[in-house]
């Protein structure tokens, strides 16, 4: 039975069948629920079912899972019906049925997306109730949401530009077929709907095809002159003669000048918008046998074919952004006036506006500083980078672009298969952008050791394979983060294996595409960042996010080098060193497993890598050589896990600051010496699980269920830490159970030892510098003034009005600037003692305690076994953070308002 029709605009949820209902495991079971089956559940309930047809085996489940969350649930947040909504969504996500459509629920209870994803969260109350399986499906919907938004709100602005009113309002009509047939086009082409930027390529080509079609009465004067003079539209074909056309594909009917315009008019390459056009849209319009069609489509047949899809995806209807439906509605925010900033020589009334920042705006910015940047490089080695080839001893100069050629092939199919069968061209774009970049920070690296060392031969270093894959590896990690297509959903967690249905181009696929080991990823890091000074702030985040995933869990994955470095750095029995600030960076060094550090570069401190410095008598034996890539990892292992540990402890253990020099020890020894805990594992539940035991031993009341809910509220963190820990090969259980069976059973001797009267030596406190990436481009603090800032120029392409900060002021040193009383407003900006904003510490609202840990060991309270005897007063303490925070912050405003009255 086909799905019904739209009708006036507005989907028909009510009476809509489920897409696949044969996918439902319980066939048997009839989807119309009769009350008397269920007559032990709620009326309303059973009713709320039976609209969302729903089988008899999800009412139950769902019921049952209602019942648990009702009773953890200290209060009811919200509406019962809401409630149960959720506890819907949740089951039979968790069951992979097709019941119903995320639109169909959010209709039935009457949520907009954002509500609705926030009531589900907040049934995780003993964060067991939502599964990785529903957040990651939950994270899917918002990202395909705010995605989707942003397209529109664009889509909007632009039809403004494009459409003129006319009386009977048929450009009302036509922009809905044009919005309709963009979503149908998106989900057609795109396996990854969410990859903003190819989405906002394929509606300017959408846009393309409408323009050129529309009548010249319904269109504004720019884009009339836009259309191609000469326009030959082909004639039509008869369906008869249909089969001989699909025989012999012609090329696509493309008006290059209209899509020029709307690029220009939007930010965006041409050139790619074109390749967009070409290869996916034409064939998108081939399938609908529109590509040589001179008229629209019907209106109709996009909505039952859109419909189709929408069905079978299960998730958010997009049409319904056009309606303005309350489903896809965000608050809205009052917008300020656009902020003005004064043209250069012209009269003070005289301003131009600066358009918001939206995300389609960020990203195609970012893009054209991207190739901005990379125009004077070429896709083939400069001249310079071409006498580094030829200066050594073996020229690498052919192996470099055998590589290259058998990367591009690698990573293009493999984008292809992730974002969309079509767009194979779209990632050899990439990989040429890439290319550039590989390049231009091969030859910084060379320049910059050359300098650094006074010699011109770097034959070991560029005959390395590792080393220029690992580069290339990086160059195409900052050209996809750039475009918005690698980010970190699940913070490089992948728990039941690799799922094609899930896979994505985000961090650390790249590695997997290449075969690349993170440990040899994250050597060229560092020197990337160095090497390429233009990087923006966002990817040099980006590439420190990467940094610190590898280090906290993807490189202690089974099969790494690191653990084959590890063991033969024990082996030749390495020494502690003592603590010293210098932090040793070695370009060429980090590709060399065994190399000893010169003296000028110290060993990283209490590490198991370390290096001796050569100054050893004679007479003694030599020392084996260390690992220098092992002892600059370790280094900033213990600065990170250090980080999070002083966070964690500011969280739960204020009041006993002692404890966190006693646990850092014992984390630091079981990083050193228990290295094997850390296989297929994270950082955090070493972290966590040393937490515990100190507390145990020194006789402080902290559980495991406090810990877990204060880690949740630390930054970058994943449920699936404290929920999913590898206990023995293939089986996965809680951080408890880690700890019982694993983690204390390896360490209990030397955990003992704290407690005792001859406690273990303290290990030194990792110092923690700023970042090491610096930002020369960012706004520098002119000194003497608290509100003034001079910014770098950081390209000439670059706009003012884009380098401009919002609601300052620009200033052109040494040309005219207008009237005097732009200087009396800078006069009184800087002298301006009162602020709008105060900068507070403050670290995120206290965690709340959890009523039971329901992934407890057998049910059990604490780790130990032993039954919780009631809230301790940690927990108690950790209850009144947040209210004795407020009676703070009223007191001081009640001083503040005394002070003032004085």
């Amino acid at each position: 039975m086909p799905p019904k029709k739209r009708n006036s605009g507005t989907t028909q949820t009510k009476g809509l069948k489920p897409a696949a209902e044969n996918s439902s495991p319980d066939k048997k079971d009839s989807p119309e629920l009769s009350l008397k089956k269920h007559r032990d559940k709620d009326v309303e309930f059973v009713t709320l079912c039976k609209s969302l047809h729903v089988t008899g085996l999800v009412c139950d489940r769902a019921w049952t899972l209602w019942k648990t969350v009702q009773e953890s649930l200290d209060e009811v947040p919200d509406s019962q019906t809401r409630l149960w909504g959720a506890c819907l969504f949740v089951t039979v996500t968790d069951m992979d049925v097709a019941c119903f459509t995320f639109t169909q629920v959010l209709k039935a209870v009457n949520l907009n997306v954002k509500q609705f994803t926030a009531l589900v969260r907040k049934l995780d109350v003993n964060l067991d109730t939502i599964s990785t399986k529903v957040n990651s499906a939950l994270s899917r919907l918002e990202k395909k949401y705010d995605v989707t938004l942003a397209l529109y709100q664009r889509f909007e602005k632009s039809c403004k530009k494009i459409f003129a009113l006319v009386s009977d309002g048929k450009e009302r009509e036509t922009i809905r077929s044009c919005w309709t047939m963009f979503l149908l086009a998106k989900g057609r082409v795109l396996q990854m709907e969410d990859d903003l930027v190819i989405s906002f390529q394929l509606l300017l080509c959408t846009l393309e095809l409408f323009i050129k079609r529309c009548p010249p009465d319904l269109l504004q004067p720019l884009y009339k002159s836009s259309i191609s003079k000469v326009q030959n539209p082909p004639t039509r074909t008869s369906r008869r003669n249909q089969s001989k056309v699909k025989s012999r594909p012609p090329e696509p009917e493309v008006d290059v000048q209209l899509l020029e315009t709307l690029s220009k008019e939007n930010g965006c390459n041409a050139d790619e918008v074109k390749n967009v056009y070409q290869t996916s849209f034409s064939a998108f319009l081939d399938s609908l046998d529109l590509s040589r069609s001179p008229d629209f489509p019907q209106v109709n047949e996009l909505d039952q074919q859109y419909e189709e899809n929408y069905l079978k995806s299960r998730d958010i209807d997009g049409r319904l952004f056009f309606d303005g439906d309350e489903t896809v509605l965000v608050p809205k925010v009052e917008i300020s006036q656009e902020e003005r900033t004064p043209k250069k020589n012209l009269p003070d009334e005289e301003t131009i506006l600066i358009p918001p920042q939206t995300p389609i705006r960020a990203a195609m910015t970012s893009i054209q500083q991207l190739r901005g940047e990379l125009i004077s490089t070429g896709d083939q080695p400069s001249t310079n980078l071409d006498k580094y080839f030829k200066n050594c001893t073996v020229d690498p100069t052919q192996d470099v672009l055998k590589r290259l050629e058998t990367l591009e092939q690698t990573f293009s199919q493999r984008f292809g298969q992730a974002v969309g069968p079509r767009c194979v061209i779209l990632g050899k774009q990439r990989f040429t952008l890439g290319v550039r970049l590989y390049y231009k920070v091969m030859e910084e690296m060379l320049k910059s050791e050359e300098k650094r060392l006074s010699v011109q031969n770097f034959s070991k270093l560029l005959n390395d394979s590792t080393f220029h894959t690992s580069l290339m590896a990086c160059a195409l990690e900052v050209v996809m983060a750039t475009y918005g297509e690698s980010s970190f959903k699940t913070g490089g967690y992948n728990p039941g294996g690799d799922d094609p249905a899930e896979a994505d181009v985000c961090f650390p696929w790249i590695l997997d595409v290449f075969r690349l080991s993170a440990f040899d990823f994250y050597k060229v890091i560092e020197s990337f960042i160095k090497a390429e000074p233009t990087l923006s702030k966002d990817i040099v985040k980006h590439l420190e996010t990467c940094e610190n995933l590898i280090m906290e869990r993807i490189a202690w994955r089974t099969g790494s080098p690191l653990f084959e470095l590890l063991k033969q750095e024990h082996e030749g029995g390495a020494a502690e060193q003592v603590e010293t600030p210098a932090m040793c960076y070695l370009t060429i060094c980090l590709f060399f497993s065994h190399r000893v550090l010169p003296p000028e570069f110290p060993a990283t401190p209490g590490s198991p890598a370390t290096s001796q410095v050569p100054t050893q008598a004679a007479s003694q034996t030599p020392r084996h050589p260390k690992s220098n890539s092992l002892s600059l990892f370790y280094k900033k292992l213990y600065r990170l896990a250090y980080s999070r540990l002083k966070i964690l402890c500011s969280y739960l253990l204020s009041s006993h600051s002692e404890l966190e020099p006693i646990i850092w020890t014992l984390f630091q020894h079981t990083l050193q010496h228990e290295y094997e805990l850390m296989r297929d594992r994270h950082l955090d539940q070493l972290m966590m699980s040393a937490m515990y035991a100190i507390c145990k031993v020194k006789s402080v009341d902290l559980r495991f269920k406090t810990i877990v809910t204060a880690y949740k509220n630390m930054p970058n963190t994943n449920q699936e830490t404290f929920k999913h820990v590898l206990i023995t090969e293939g089986h996965y259980d809680s951080i408890i159970v880690f700890y019982n069976q694993v983690f204390m059973q390896k360490l209990k001797t030397n955990i003992l030892q704290y407690a005792s009267t001859r406690p273990p030596t303290l290990s030194p406190i990792p110092q923690i510098p700023r970042s090491p990436y610096k930002f020369p481009n960012s706004p520098l603090r002119v000194p003497g003034s608290n509100n003034v800032y001079i910014s770098p120029l950081k390209s000439p392409r670059m706009s003012p009005g884009i380098m401009t900060p919002r609601s300052r002021m620009l200033v052109s040193i040494g040309e005219s600037f207008g009237l005097s009383s732009r200087f009396q407003k800078i006069n009184q900006m800087v002298n301006s003692s009162e602020r709008s904003f105060k900068r507070t510490l403050d670290l995120g609202s206290s965690p709340k305690p959890l009523k039971r840990l329901r992934f407890d060991m057998d049910g059990q309270d604490e780790a130990d076994g032993s039954k919780s005897g009631g809230d301790s007063t940690l927990i108690q303490k950790l209850a009144e953070m947040s209210s004795t925070r407020s009676r703070m912050q009223e007191q001081k405003m009640k001083e503040d308002a005394e002070a003032k009255k004085e």
